[in-house]
C-alpha cells in the first residue's frame, strides 16, 4: 500500500504538525494532517482565516519545515534535505502562482517568465519562453512590461513562468483573488488545462466557492485539521460546506484523506 502511495501521489503529507511560538504562547497551525495529492489532479484547499490553508501549502511545497511528520514531493522525502537541495527541488519540480503576480515591472513578459531559471544559472531558449507564453494565450505580448498588461494578463505571465520548467506540481495561493469574475474564470481554465494537457498536479488555496468548483476535489480545513472534502464539487455545495464549518455546533468528521 505504501508503494502505491508513492506512485500515485505527487505530494504526500503524513501526520504533519506545524507549530509556531514558544511553550507559553504556542500556536498549532497544522495538527497531524495526512493527505495525498494524486498525480495529474486539481485540488482546492479551503477554510476560514487561520484554518491552516497557507501553512499546508508552504509545508507541502518545502517552503516551511513541519514541526513533526513528513512530506514527500514527486517521490522525494523533504526531511533532511539541505537548503540547496530544497531550492533545486523547488526549481526543477515545483511551480508557484500567487495572487500578487510577483512580476518585476522593468522586465518584459518574456524576461519575467525566464527570470527564475536564469537566477538558477540556466538559460532557457527563446522557443521555450515563446511556447510557455503561447500556452497561456499571450502571443505577441513577449515584449510588453507588466504596466502595459491587464491584471489577468499579468497572472497569465506568472502561470507561464510556472510552466517554463515543466513542473510536476504547481502550488497556487489565491491565484484569482485580485481578478474580476470573467478573468478569474479564464485563469481557472488555464490551470484546469494544465492538469489535462501536461498532467500537472495543481494544489490551489482559495476562499472562492466558484474557483474551488473547477477542481477535482475540495478539502476543508478548520483549526489546522482536515475536516471534510468534496469530490467533483459544485459551487453551491462548496458554499454550503463552508457555511456549515462556520457553525460552532456543526460536527466535523474527517473525510478520506486521499481522492
Amino acid at each position: 500500500m505504501a508503494q502505491d502511495s508513492v506512485v500515485l501521489d505527487a505530494v504526500k503529507l503524513n501526520a504533519v504538525t506545524k507549530q509556531y511560538g514558544s511553550r507559553s504562547a504556542l500556536t498549532t497551525a497544522l495538527d497531524a494532517v495526512t493527505i495525498g495529492f494524486v498525480r495529474g489532479s486539481f485540488t482546492a484547499v479551503m477554510g476560514a482565516s487561520g484554518s491552516g490553508k497557507s501553512t499546508l501549502l508552504h509545508c507541502a511545497a518545502g517552503l516551511d519545515a513541519p514541526t513533526s511528520g513528513s512530506v514527500s514531493v514527486d517521490g522525494t522525502a523533504l526531511g533532511g534535505l539541505s537548503e540547496r537541495d530544497l531550492a533545486r527541488l523547488r526549481r526543477d519540480r515545483i511551480g508557484f502562482v500567487f495572487q500578487s503576480y510577483n512580476l518585476l515591472p522593468e522586465l518584459t513578459a518574456a524576461d519575467n517568465v525566464a527570470l527564475p531559471l536564469r537566477l538558477a544559472g540556466r538559460r532557457p531558449r527563446r522557443a521555450e519562453i515563446k511556447r510557455a507564453l503561447e500556452q497561456v494565450r499571450l502571443v505577441g505580448k513577449h515584449r510588453s512590461r507588466p504596466g502595459q498588461l491587464s491584471g489577468g494578463q499579468q497572472q497569465r505571465v506568472a502561470i507561464a513562468r510556472a510552466l517554463l520548467a515543466a513542473p510536476a506540481i504547481v502550488f497556487a495561493d489565491e491565484p484569482t483573488g485580485a481578478l474580476d469574475s470573467a478573468t478569474a474564470l479564464d485563469i481557472l481554465g488555464l490551470l484546469r488545462d494544465m492538469t489535462r494537457g501536461a498532467g500537472t498536479t495543481i494544489v490551489m488555496v482559495t476562499h472562492d466557492p466558484i474557483a474551488a468548483a473547477h477542481a477535482d476535489r475540495v478539502v476543508f480545513l478548520a483549526d489546522g485539521r482536515l475536516v471534510d472534502e468534496l469530490a467533483r464539487p459544485q459551487p453551491e455545495q462548496v458554499a454550503e460546506r463552508m457555511t456549515r464549518l462556520g457553525r460552532r455546533d456543526q460536527p466535523q468528521p474527517a473525510g478520506p484523506a486521499r481522492w
